[in-house]
């Protein structure tokens, strides 16, 4: 690993590490100062989800550091201090965006970097998530013991073709955002928990075939309301489900009519909300006796108070026992990329000082 980290150190990255410094105007990237090298491979994880790269990168979208230099996207996040990659996996997507050979050729260049790796399966062609467990159109026939071969036998192909290039993977989701369940309708939870119980763990025996060390996480959404995780994990525990890792989501504040809005739908502010998730996350950890990982986290690129939110939520986050680490979701994104304005750059694509919640201590 040193050879190979010296290698692309020399190669690639920096004569001194971008970290950025205190600014007034957030709408402005800032001056970086020197600091220690980020090729950590242990301990707390500072993540970033970046599924979309090769997409962005297709249609032209180009990144560039503080001082409008032109760079390649996760060599830079390496230097501003991510030491972990997220990558969705959707089974057979109506585009390649995200299918089994796009997720391989991220992974190669994260791996390349030494990154450390979360998998994120979603089990489905397209977005799963709290409104949306579908499953992929050749699965849709499929008995529920059927589907459960088939999240068996799609989880250990994607992982064995990641081994077979020589590419480790640390974590791996079994379901994103599975907060009813995933492969709906068999798999609703609220329907039928112990179904769900029964895809989890499939999942689970899969990951373990292929990865003995990896951790499985089961991620729900909405990290700051605990009944939600309760709810979840103790049916998951009565149906003898198997997990490692307990994931969060957490994303502040609430999107209506009128755009983002500060305050949520029950009137919280973000620190309460960071403040109720850290919570959780210690009930969790001794309820459950598993670690936890805040796998998304977002807040609008441009929210004055943007990096104050991550610092917070980070510098609380690492004072947990039991918590991982924190992954932003998709923070290269700018310039309204998919109408998505949660990234953690502006809009010249140019990276923001929220970045300063990342950085190595």
């Amino acid at each position: 690993m040193k050879k190979m980290r010296n290698w692309w150190i020399g190669l690639l990255l920096f004569t001194g590490t971008s970290i950025f410094a205190c600014s007034n105007n957030e709408d402005e990237p800032v001056f970086p100062a020197e600091t220690e090298e980020t090729y950590d491979m242990t301990g707390f994880a500072r993540g970033a989800d970046v599924s979309w790269l090769t997409e962005m990168e297709a249609e032209g979208r180009k990144f560039y550091d503080i001082e409008g230099d032109e760079r390649e996207c996760l060599s830079l996040l390496r230097e501003l201090g991510m030491n972990a990659i997220r990558l969705r996996v959707w089974v057979n997507p109506a585009e390649k965006w995200c299918n089994q050979a796009d997720v391989i050729a991220k992974a190669w260049r994260a791996h390349n970097l030494g990154y450390r790796l979360m998998i994120d399966f979603h089990y489905s062609d397209t977005w799963a998530d709290p409104g949306n467990q579908t499953k992929p159109v050749a699965w849709t026939e499929y008995s529920f013991e059927e589907l459960r071969q088939a999240v068996a036998a799609h989880t250990a192909e994607v992982l064995t073709a990641l081994k077979n290039q020589g590419i480790e993977v640390e974590w791996v989701q079994v379901g994103n955002e599975t907060s009813d369940g995933m492969l709906w309708e068999e798999g609703r939870a609220s329907a039928d928990m112990e179904h769900f119980a029964a895809l989890v763990t499939s999942g689970y025996d899969a990951v373990k075939s292929v990865f003995p060390e990896a951790q499985v996480i089961v991620h729900l959404d909405r990290g700051n309301e605990l009944t939600h995780f309760t709810w979840m994990f103790d049916g998951l525990r009565e149906h003898g489900a198997k997990w490692d890792v307990i994931g969060m989501s957490l994303y502040p504040g609430r999107d209506d009519e009128n755009g983002w809005q500060e305050l949520d739908a029950n009137g919280d502010t973000w620190q309460q909300q960071n403040d109720d998730c850290i919570a959780n996350m210690r009930t969790l950890i001794e309820r459950y006796d598993t670690p936890v990982m805040m796998c998304e986290i977002g807040i609008p690129w441009n929210y004055e108070g943007a990096e104050t939110f991550y610092t917070d939520f980070i510098t609380k986050a690492k004072q947990v026992d039991g918590c991982l680490g924190v992954f932003a979701w998709e923070p290269q994104c700018y310039g309204s990329w998919k109408n998505y304005h949660k990234g953690m750059f502006n809009d010249q694509g140019r990276p923001m000082p929220s970045l300063n919640a990342f950085k190595r201590e």
